[in-house]
C-alpha cells in the first residue's frame, strides 16, 4: 500500500462537564487526528496525547512535531507500507509511542478498509459487544459524587471507577459503598498520586472490596508496586507503568500487578496492545481497556480491542455522551451496559464531515 499523503488535523471538543484527576482538570479535549490517503482510500488514527505532558511525557504539540518532521517522512521513504511495518520502521526514533500509535492506527484502518476486514476481526475479537464501565472524576463534594454515580448506574454502566488522590480516597469510596452497596463493581484510579509511604492509608481501602487500585505509585516505581502488593489486599492494576509487552511481562514477573490496564496509545498502537493482551493471558493476568477521552474514532478501535478474550473486566469504553454532547462520528450508545463491536471495514466508523469541520482548529497536509 503506497501513501499518497497524510493529513494532521487538530480538533477541539468541549466536554459535557469538567473532568478532574490527580494531575489536573480538563474542560475540553484537544485531539490530533491522523488521516492517511492511499490510491484506493483513506484511514484514520487518533493521537491520545494531552495538551500538556502531565499524564505522560508526550503532549500534543510534540506529537505533531515528531509526526511532521520524522515519523511521516520515514513512512514516505518506504514506498509500500503496511501496519506491521510501521513500528519497526520507526524504531530508531526513541519514545513517542502515542504519535507512533496514531500513525499505525491510520495505516491499519486504511489497510483493513481496502481488504474489507474489520479492526475486531484483525485483532482477534470473540464477542459482539463489550461491557462498559465509566470513569468518575474527582468532585468538589461527596453529595456531588453520589449524584454522579447514581446517574451513571441509572444509565446502565456495569462498573464504576473513582479517580482518587490524597485527601480524596477513603471517604468517597466509603460513601459510594454505603449508598450503593457491595454489589456495585467498584475500582479506584490514583494516576501515580501516592508513594510507598502511603501504604497504611491505601490499606484502609481493603475492606471495601474493590476490584483494583490502579497505578497508585509513580510509573517507574515497579519495585515499589511489588512491595505495595505485599502490604495491601486490594489487587494492584498498572496503567502508566505498562508501555510495551516486555514491560508487562517484567511487571508480572516481579509481582508488581495482578491486573493490567491496556491503553493502545500508551503502548505504541493496537498491534502492540494485542501483544500485551497475549502476554497477560499467558500469565493468567486479567486485562481491561482504558480510555483517554477518545472521539468516536478511538472509541471504535478500543471497543474492538476490548472484545478480545483476555479482556475479562469492564473497560473505560463508555458511550460518546459520557464526555461529548456531539461526537465527530455516529455516537456510540450504551445498550444494557454494553457497546456493540463495530463490524464494518477498518474502524467501522468514519468522521461526519460537517461535525469534524465544526471542531477543526488546524490542518496540515504532508506528501512525499
Amino acid at each position: 500500500m503506497k501513501l499518497s499523503g497524510v493529513e494532521l488535523r487538530r480538533v477541539r471538543m468541549p466536554l459535557v462537564s469538567p473532568f478532574r484527576t490527580s494531575f489536573g482538570t480538563q474542560a475540553e479535549r484537544e485531539v490530533l487526528l491522523v488521516r492517511v490517503v492511499t490510491p484506493t482510500g483513506e484511514g484514520w488514527g487518533e493521537c491520545v496525547t494531552m495538551a500538556d505532558p502531565v499524564y505522560s511525557s508526550e503532549y500534543t504539540d510534540g506529537a505533531e512535531h515528531v509526526l511532521r518532521n520524522f515519523l511521516v517522512p520515514t513512512l514516505f521513504q518506504l514506498g509500500e507500507v503496511t501496519a506491521n511495518l510501521v513500528t519497526p520502521s520507526l524504531a530508531r526514533f526513541k519514545g513517542h509511542r502515542m504519535a507512533k500509535g496514531a500513525l499505525e492506527m491510520a495505516v491499519l484502518d486504511a489497510e483493513l478498509r481496502a481488504h474489507d476486514r474489520s479492526f475486531a476481526a484483525e485483532l482477534g475479537s470473540t464477542r459482539a459487544s463489550v461491557p462498559c464501565g465509566v470513569s468518575v472524576g474527582i468532585m468538589d463534594s461527596i453529595p456531588e459524587l453520589l449524584d454522579a454515580v447514581d446517574g451513571y448506574l441509572d444509565a446502565g454502566y456495569v462498573r464504576i471507577k473513582l479517580k482518587i488522590e490524597p485527601g480524596w480516597d477513603v471517604a468517597p469510596v466509603r460513601a459510594v459503598r454505603e449508598r450503593f452497596g457491595d454489589d456495585v463493581l467498584l475500582q479506584v484510579d490514583a494516576n501515580t498520586a501516592y508513594t510507598l509511604s502511603d501504604a497504611p492509608l491505601l490499606a484502609r481501602l481493603d475492606p471495601f472490596g474493590l476490584l483494583l487500585i490502579e497505578q497508585p505509585l509513580e510509573e517507574e516505581d515497579v519495585l515499589g508496586h511489588a512491595e505495595l502488593a505485599r502490604r495491601i489486599r486490594t489487587p494492584i492494576c498498572l496503567d502508566e507503568s505498562i508501555v510495551s509487552a516486555r514491560s508487562a511481562a517484567d511487571a508480572i514477573t516481579l509481582g508488581a500487578c495482578q491486573i493490567v490496564n491496556i491503553k493502545p496509545g500508551r503502548v505504541g498502537g493496537y498491534l502492540e496492545a494485542r501483544r500485551v493482551h497475549d502476554v497477560c493471558a499467558a500469565h493468567g493476568i486479567p486485562v481491561w481497556c482504558g480510555g483517554m477521552i477518545e472521539t468516536g474514532l478511538g472509541r471504535a478501535a478500543n471497543v474492538a480491542l476490548a472484545s478480545l478474550p483476555g479482556f475479562t473486566l469492564p473497560g473505560d469504553t463508555s458511550a460518546s455522551d459520557r464526555f461529548y454532547r456531539t461526537d465527530i462520528t455516529e455516537p456510540f450508545v450504551l445498550e444494557a451496559g454494553h457497546l456493540p463491536v463495530p463490524t464494518g471495514p477498518g474502524l467501522g466508523v468514519a468522521p461526519i464531515p460537517d461535525l469534524l469541520d465544526a471542531v477543526t482548529t488546524s490542518r496540515v497536509w504532508l506528501s512525499s
